[in-house]
């Protein structure tokens, strides 16, 4: 067992459990800028990971989240009929690219443009939810109109991403949501929706990384060992930790790695 490993699924769990940042955006950049693991072996043992993870909370938000909490799965036939055959195209395209430098540096500078997307989409969330909200009153009709076709092409851009970066199924998926459903779902809802939509759209990701080669077993059952006491203490915590400071300086953090990796 590597410890080291352990630890860092320790600190994810912990940041998971405490902002509700999907932990793709932190595990990912740092197996690459930390441990030296290659790009595509670190997103596709994530994949996995955050597949595992999700789906545990997938099933509680299931089980318990009552009829207003639960998961609106409407929005997630949705979101799946964009985002899985997405995720299919990329991996195909991905698999017919044989230089593994061209693949790593695709891989590197596409997580680099999500986690920066992601610090951007975690610090400004309340304001643009405040702004869907206004939008989405003054312009229901035609909205509506066009909701079900956004929807899948939300899902078409999450699947792509998640699959070539493993980011984008936490903070940005709930923020996407939030534009397209700023009435229907309150907060609860929406992190259930978002969460259970997360869970095949990675197990196909991580399935197709699988195939392509892309993943490391040992590797990902220490991250699992550290990350789930990691996200019942983050639990814990996140009631007595105040939001106004931990979500800038997670941005700050999202930033920094996000620069260092298209750098």
């Amino acid at each position: 067992m590597d410890w080291l490993h352990a630890v860092a699924g320790l600190f994810v769990g912990v940041m998971v459990g405490m902002t509700g940042v999907g932990g793709g955006s932190l595990m990912a950049p740092i197996l690459i800028l930390l441990f030296g693991v290659s790009p595509t072996t670190a997103v596709g043992t994530d994949l996995w990971f955050a597949a595992i993870t999700k789906s545990v909370g997938g099933f509680v938000h299931h089980r318990h989240g009552g009829t207003h909490g639960g998961p609106d799965y409407e929005v997630i036939r949705r979101l799946c009929m964009g985002s899985l055959p997405a995720a299919i195209i990329v991996l195909i395209l991905l698999s017919q690219i044989d230089a593994h430098q061209i693949k790593s540096g695709l891989i590197m500078t596409a997580l680099g443009v999500v986690l920066i997307l992601t610090a951007f989409a975690t610090l400004f969330r309340s304001r643009f939810h405040h702004w869907a909200v206004h939008a989405r009153t003054d312009t229901a009709s035609n909205f509506l109109r066009y909701q079900a076709g956004l929807t899948v092409a939300a899902g078409a851009l999450l699947g792509v991403m998640v699959t070539l970066t493993s980011v984008g199924a936490g903070a940005l998926g709930a923020t996407l949501l939030l534009a397209l459903y700023p009435l229907r779902m309150r907060l609860q809802r929406l992190i259930a929706t978002d969460i259970v939509h997360a869970v095949p759209l990675t197990l196909v990701a991580g399935m197709g990384h699988l195939w392509i080669g892309n993943f490391n077993l040992m590797l990902l059952l220490n991250l699992l060992i550290g990350s789930i006491p990691g996200i019942i203490l983050g639990s814990m915590l996140a009631s007595k930790v105040p939001e106004r400071v931990l979500q800038p300086l997670l941005a700050v953090v999202l930033l920094v790695a996000g620069w260092r990796l298209i750098g």
